[in-house]
Formats: C-alpha cells, sequence, structure tokens
C-alpha cells in the first residue's frame, strides 16, 4: 500500500456534515482508466460498425476527440474548484441558478434511468448463466451494489477498481490476441491480416454520410467519462486525481476503443457481427468459450455501471439539496459521510423503473428511456459554455488552474458549434429522432422550473461548501 493510500484509508470518516474522503489514488486512477469503458463499447459497437462499416474508426475518433476536448474543459474548472456537483455546480456558476438546476437533474434522470437498463442487462445474463427469474436477479444486483454504496464511499471506490480491472485486462488482452491474430501467428484462426478493412464494400461501406449516422450511436456509449471529476471531490487530493485523468484520456480512448475497434474491422467483415463484435472475433480466431468469456466481460461491465450509476446519482442528488435545488433530507449523511437518503431514493427510482420494464409495454419503456436520450450531449454542452465564461474571468484574474483548455476560447467556441451541429443531426436521423424529441421535450421541462425557481428565490451562489473551497484556493 503507497502512502498516499495509507493516508486515504485512515480517512474515512468524514467531517462532520461533509462528505467522505476515503476514495485511494488507485481507485481514482481505475475509476478514470476504465469509467470510458462501458458496457456499451461491447454491446453497441455492433450497431456502429454495421451502420459505418470500416469507417466506423472515424466515427469513434470524431466522438472521442469530443469527449477529449469535454474532459479538458471539465478538468481546468473541476481542478480549480473541485465539487461533488462538478459541472452543475459550474454551470449555476457561470450562468446563474436555473441552469444548474436543469443540468443537475437531468443528469440525475439519465443515471437514474441507467439502473434498469443494466439491472436488466445483468439479470439476463445471469438467468442465461445460472437459471432462475429475472426480476429476482435484478433486485438481487441492484439490492447488493446499494448495500455498498452505502456503507462507504471506499466500498464504491473497491467494488468500482476490481470491475475496472477486470474491463482493462478484459479489453487489453482482446487487442494483443487480435494483433497475433493480424499478424498470422495465431494457431487455427480462420482470420488475420487487415483486408476486412476493404473488403467486401470498401473502407467508407456506406458512403460518408453513416460516418455521421455511426457517430450518434457512439456518442453516448463515451458517458461516464466525466464521473471521475465527481469521485475525486471525496479523495485526500482531487486536484491531482482529476489532473491525472484528464491527461490521460486521450491514450485511454485510442487504445480502448479505437484500438479494439480497430481489431474488429480489421479480422470481421463489418456485416458479419450477428453475435456482437467482440464474441464474433474470438470465435473467428478460434478462442474456446467466446460466449462465456464475453458473458463475465458484459457482466462485469453492466455491474460497473451500475456500480457507478447509483453513485453518481446518489452524489448529484445531494449537491442539488446542499445548493437548496433538492429536499433537504437528501443532503443527511451517515457517519461516514454516504448521503444515504439519496442513495437509497435514486436506487428507489431506479429500481421501480426496472420494474417498469417488465411490467411496461416495450415501447412505453422505449420512450421512457427516450427522454434521457441525449442528456449527454445536454450536459456536454453545459459544460463548454460554463468553461467558456469561467474561463474567461480566470484568465482575466489571472488563475492558473493545474489543467488549462487548450487554445481557448477557440477550441471552446468550436466544441460548442459542433454539439449544436450534431443535436440538429439528431433531429434529420430517423435512428435518433426520439431520443432528441422526447430529451428536449423533458430538458424544456426541468428548464422552465428551474427558470421560475430563480425568478421566485433569486440567483444565489453555488453550495456554502463549493463556495468556502473558491475562497480558500
Amino acid at each position: 500500500m503507497t502512502t498516499e493510500d495509507q493516508h486515504a484509508a485512515g480517512s474515512t470518516n468524514a467531517a462532520p456534515g461533509q462528505l467522505g474522503t476515503s476514495l485511494k489514488p488507485r481507485h481514482i486512477t481505475m475509476i478514470s482508466i476504465a469509467g470510458v469503458i462501458g458496457a456499451g463499447l461491447f454491446v453497441g459497437s455492433a450497431t456502429a460498425i454495421e451502420k459505418a462499416g470500416p469507417a466506423v474508426l472515424i466515427s469513434y475518433a470524431l466522438a472521442g476527440t469530443l469527449v477529449i476536448l469535454v474532459m479538458r474543459m471539465l478538468g481546468e474548472m473541476a481542478t480549480a474548484n473541485p465539487d461533488t456537483g462538478s459541472f452543475s455546480v459550474y454551470s449555476h456558476r457561470a450562468m446563474g441558478r436555473w441552469a444548474g438546476f436543469s443540468v443537475g437533474w437531468l443528469y440525475w434522470w439519465f443515471w437514474v434511468l441507467v439502473i434498469p437498463v443494466e439491472a436488466t442487462a445483468a439479470a439476463e445474463i445471469f438467468s442465461k448463466l445460472i437459471g432462475g427469474e429475472q426480476w429476482i436477479w435484478a433486485l438481487a444486483v441492484t439490492l447488493l451494489l446499494t448495500a455498498t454504496n452505502l456503507v462507504s464511499v471506499g466500498n464504491y471506490g473497491e467494488f468500482e477498481f476490481w470491475f475496472a480491472l477486470i474491463k482493462v485486462v478484459a479489453i487489453v488482452a482482446f487487442i494483443a490476441i487480435g494483433v497475433v491474430a493480424i499478424l498470422g501467428l495465431f494457431p487455427g484462426s480462420e482470420t488475420s491480416g487487415v483486408s476486412h478493412l476493404w473488403e467486401p464494400d470498401g473502407f467508407f461501406a456506406n458512403g460518408y454520410t453513416a460516418i455521421i449516422s455511426a457517430m450518434l450511436v457512439t456518442m453516448f456509449s463515451f458517458m461516464g467519462t466525466e464521473i471521475v471529476t465527481i469521485a475525486a471531490a471525496e479523495s485526500p487530493n482531487p486536484e491531482k486525481g482529476i489532473r491525472k485523468a484528464v491527461n490521460s484520456v486521450i491514450w485511454r480512448i485510442s487504445i480502448f476503443y479505437i484500438g479494439s475497434i480497430f481489431v474488429v474491422v480489421a479480422l470481421v467483415p463489418y456485416n458479419q457481427l450477428d453475435d456482437g463484435s467482440y464474441q464474433t472475433v474470438l470465435e473467428a480466431i478460434g478462442i474456446p468459450a467466446s460466449a462465456q468469456i464475453m458473458d463475465v466481460v458484459v457482466l462485469t461491465a453492466v455491474a460497473s455501471c451500475l456500480n457507478s450509476a447509483l453513485y453518481t446519482a446518489s452524489r448529484m442528488l445531494f449537491s442539488l439539496g446542499e445548493r437548496g435545488e433538492a429536499p433537504s433530507a437528501v443532503t443527511k449523511l451517515t457517519g461516514n459521510g454516504v448521503p444515504w437518503v439519496s442513495v437509497i431514493a435514486s436506487m428507489a427510482l431506479g429500481f421501480l423503473a426496472v420494474v417498469g420494464n417488465y411490467v411496461l409495454p416495450d415501447k412505453i419503456f422505449g420512450y421512457l428511456l427516450a427522454t434521457s436520450g441525449a442528456v449527454a450531449l445536454f450536459v456536454y454542452l453545459s459544460i463548454a459554455v460554463s468553461q467558456f465564461v469561467l474561463g474567461r474571468t480566470m484568465r482575466a484574474r489571472g488563475d492558473k488552474p493545474a489543467v488549462t483548455m487548450w487554445l481557448f476560447p477557440y477550441l471552446t467556441v468550436a466544441v460548442i458549434v459542433f454539439i449544436v451541429a450534431v443535436l440538429l443531426l439528431m433531429a434529420f436521423d430517423s435512428d435518433q429522432r426520439d431520443a432528441i424529441t422526447l430529451s428536449t421535450i423533458s430538458a424544456v421541462v426541468i428548464v422552465a422550473i428551474g427558470v421560475w425557481r430563480q425568478k421566485k428565490y433569486g440567483n444565489t451562489d453555488a453550495s456554502p461548501a463549493a463556495t468556502q473551497k473558491s475562497r480558500t484556493q
């Protein structure tokens, strides 16, 4: 155990009225490394590849570049003022109380709806591997991870550390096996080389516009990268953790996403991914028990997402409560600094949605999920606008945070324009139309409530804790 780990381990009890700080440096490091590896990479990548063919590499590169720039902007604000409310607090400071309220509640709603999706996916895998009723497995997984989240933030970090480690090892092993197969060195492999990058229909198999369609699919698989800026606020040295995470995001996306997708499109025709991209590749290479291996890997990714969903939703709800934007009860803490009411409230609503997934017709539940379909882009847009406003203020004061946005303000403006363009493109994409329409409706309703609250209660500053931090830094 490192000195920093030992220091963090001795800080499990929070100061009265404050969140815990027992996330260790290795927790923050692994959360940042694997936060970008969601279940969507293993499950959803096949859809993106089918849309764009081998040119999906450009789709992932475009989406990945956007995430890198957004994380750079978020890193600048978070290292200047770490806060568990993260971009919700920064939106409040940059644009007003209505913005902090709206971004916080939209983000909470997004992660609450992740709970039924991941719980159902985990239940399906358990039922297939072991047997039993799916709803029992969904309840068991949700209750287990809720219990670990309630004990201490260190428990969340420990579970996430091991989930993340398995995901990282799986991706690295997949890429290594893929490279050996590409070089023709894997015994018994039915595939080798990189000819499928242009076969059977060329690199741009479905045309240039398909790159954009695939990018709209890939965009949401990156959601979760920003969690490290929330989690770092519950560590002894948030600035160091955030700086390290932001500086490493380029290689993380390059290796885990672009590297692994390159292996897929190089070894298997883009239109033959019936069992999912990674499983199809492993079967073509000749790896025994490929289906079972991928079930375990996907189950780990799903559990990781569910674990993070509970954690992130509860911390955002806690932050909203601290700022008077949610009932004060959600700010109640255990002796270890865990916002237990926020955890239980987020879990309860999430599990109601799990029940809804089994009770409601698929179309109705699909519409419910679609209400948060574009929230990732709304959050990215709020981060960019907030950094544009706060970045100008920081530079005018001569402040120099540990992380600074490149080519400010030009790249920040370019990101804002790009996100707005992507949102408009979603409106013209038949596969994304429900998501953008229903997400916009839910956003308009929440923004309207936020504007009303600001007019009624005024545009007070962010949470007292955040304000104190900004004064002492």
